[in-house]
């Protein structure tokens, strides 16, 4: 059963109900369960940074909404996601927590639920502040300690002296925010502070790593200093020296609590001639009597002081990228995986490319031969009683629309978008009616009114009368358009004809 409290539950449901699906993770990776976050959950939020279209502040701002909780549960596992992030993710993410004032304001947290909210308060504290000492060293020098490029090209390796000199106190304060955490074995009782530990351990490697190759191109340029300059790299050398110390501790924590002995690096601390050296270098800047020292003894001296921090810092190498290549594999591992379930869902799924009836199986069955299915065929009734004519021209009488008026004249538009010549209307039955229409009128038109061209040019402004009365295989030979009276005339004369009788 999940160990998500009614609150978990209700959170994430309203997120869902609103369609914010980074805020609902953020929840479901800050849960009351005492676990480190999900690593489906950091998976996908460190996929949202990666995205353009993925707010960035409002990713942070969730996260810092999560750390106004009471519980120490909820705000611990907020700032181990919070430094997931900052680690894996996009950089942008930790740009924007560097570009903000402030960031987690837990000075003063503590949770008065039970024993262990008292205890693990503590270490909320401490771990917030680290938190925000990365986020400011990142503001001061526009770069990430833990990323930064190492070996002799490196950034620390070839920076010049003055921005040394400003650099690796910024360093320093990170490494003493980290150590500050200051856990042993027996308080790592619970999966959270593990989480948390985890990623401090892993910090602690690649700070100190960087640490360590600025304290190298220090002490390379430290007999070419000037006075001011070589009091200062005193200073930084001796609280470097302090620093080793710690760190040596932070790391037996971590060989105690089960972290392989091959991923902790070995550390070789410089001789002590080397700080002898360094200071009797600088009392001579100041002008104090001090023991006579040659050029070559301080040149062996320094060849072995760099090279001891040297092998220090491979070994950190070494364990970085160990650590890199075993995330390699656990990637690898993970898609050979999914690939895996992939093709088992894809097995199981029934096939419809081999069935007996399929045109292309030939294993079983019998082939389908039946004839393909003529989309664009024009189906005939089943009666046979009507069959549609498939050149797409022949339709055109189909879509004749009625006759028009046969004494207007005008042509008549096709289903094509053109023109013809009005066409006759049906011939009326023999023996209908018959009218003497010129006893109506009273004048008989004469002369004939063939077509002609200027008939053709004026039939639209002048209104005509086709014949009315042809047998319905002749095709009308006039067109009566002089006036009304010889119109009427010539329609009462071919009314004649058509009843078999003829005027003389």
């Amino acid at each position: 059963m999940s160990g998500q409290s009614i609150t978990d539950r209700i959170t994430a449901a309203q997120h869902s109900v609103t369609g914010c699906a980074v805020s609902k993770t953020v929840c479901k990776a800050t849960t009351h369960e005492v676990m480190g976050p999900k690593k489906k959950h950091l998976d996908y939020l460190i996929h949202c940074t990666n995205e353009m279209n993925v707010n960035i502040p409002q990713l942070a701002d969730s996260l810092f909404e999560r750390t106004t909780n009471t519980s120490w549960v909820v705000v611990f596992k907020s700032l181990i996601t919070t430094h997931h992030l900052m680690v894996y993710g996009n950089e942008r993410f930790v740009q924007y927590l560097a570009s903000r004032n402030t960031l987690f304001n837990l000075s003063n947290f503590l949770d008065k639920s039970g024993l262990q909210g008292y205890d693990m308060s503590t270490f909320i504290r401490r771990y917030s502040r680290y938190l925000n000492e990365k986020a400011v060293s990142y503001r001061q020098v526009a770069f990430d300690f833990t990323k930064v490029k190492r070996g002799v090209d490196g950034i620390m390796r070839t920076m010049n002296t003055e921005k040394l000199l400003k650099t690796i106190p910024i360093i320093q304060n990170q490494m003493d925010a980290l150590l500050d955490f200051n856990v042993n074995a027996n308080e790592l009782t619970n999966g959270v502070i593990n989480a948390a530990f985890m990623l401090l351990f892993k910090d602690s490697i690649r700070l100190f790593a960087a640490y360590n190759e600025g304290i190298i191109n220090l002490l390379e340029k430290y007999f070419d200093m000037k006075k001011t300059q070589c009091k200062e790299g005193l200073d930084i050398y001796k609280k470097f020296l302090t620093r080793m110390t710690r760190i040596s501790e932070f790391l037996k924590v971590a060989e105690q609590v089960g972290i392989d002995r091959g991923d902790i690096p070995d550390l070789s601390q410089a001789p002590s001639s080397l700080l002898e050296a360094l200071e009797q270098h600088l009392a001579s800047l100041e002008g104090k009597k001090v023991k006579d020292s040659t050029a070559a003894s301080r040149a062996s001296t320094l060849s072995n002081a760099v090279s001891s921090l040297a092998s220090t810092g491979m070994s950190f190498t070494k364990v970085d990228e160990r650590e890199k290549q075993a995330a390699l594999e656990e990637e690898q591992a993970r898609l050979k995986a999914l690939k895996e379930q992939r093709l088992k869902e894809l097995s199981k799924r029934p096939s419809f490319a081999t069935t007996d009836t399929s045109p292309i199986s030939t294993a079983g069955g019998t082939i389908n031969t039946a004839p393909a299915i003529d989309l664009f065929s024009t189906p005939s009734c089943s009666n046979g009683a009507v069959k549609m004519e498939s050149d797409l021209f022949d339709l055109q009488s189909t879509f004749q629309p009625p006759m028009q008026s046969a004494s207007s004249g005008l042509p008549v538009a096709t289903a094509w978008a053109g023109y013809s010549a009005p066409q006759p209307p049906p011939q009326p039955p023999a023996g209908g009616l018959q009218v003497d229409f010129e006893s109506v009128f009273g004048a008989k038109a004469a002369g004939s009114n063939s077509l002609n061209a200027e008939d053709i040019a004026g039939g639209i402004l002048k209104p005509t009368l086709a014949a009315s009365n042809l047998p319905s295989n002749q095709q009308p030979e006039k067109l009566v358009s002089d006036d009304l009276e010889s119109s009427l005339a010539n329609l009462v004369g071919n009314l004649g004809i058509g009843n078999g009788t003829m005027k003389k």
